[in-house]
């Protein structure tokens, strides 16, 4: 079996897309039984790591952090800068 880098990166991009909206979800569910919560650096972080649009779609799917500015403009922020990273590596180095 012949695994490519981009193979590599599309199943990370997935994982912790999927972790990052579970993560979300969890704390939703914590925030609603007052029991401990998963720390706002944490969701922030695995956006940073490739989790923003799982973050994203945690957010819209389950209402959370909807009304903290640093998570409505941040994560989007982060998803925009993710995205202009990507278009830079292209042009650099497959174009």
């Amino acid at each position: 079996m012949n695994v490519s880098v981009s193979d590599i990166v599309l199943i990370y991009l997935a994982g912790i897309n999927v972790l990052t909206f579970l993560l979300f979800g969890i704390d939703k569910y914590k925030a609603k039984h007052a029991q401990w919560r998963v720390p706002e650096a944490t969701l922030i972080g695995f956006a940073v790591l490739g989790g923003s649009v799982g973050a994203l779609l945690g957010m819209k799917v389950w209402n959370h952090k909807t009304k903290h500015n640093k998570f409505r403009f941040g994560l989007p922020l982060i998803l925009l800068t993710q995205l202009a990273a990507v278009v830079a590596v292209y042009y650099m180095f497959f174009r």
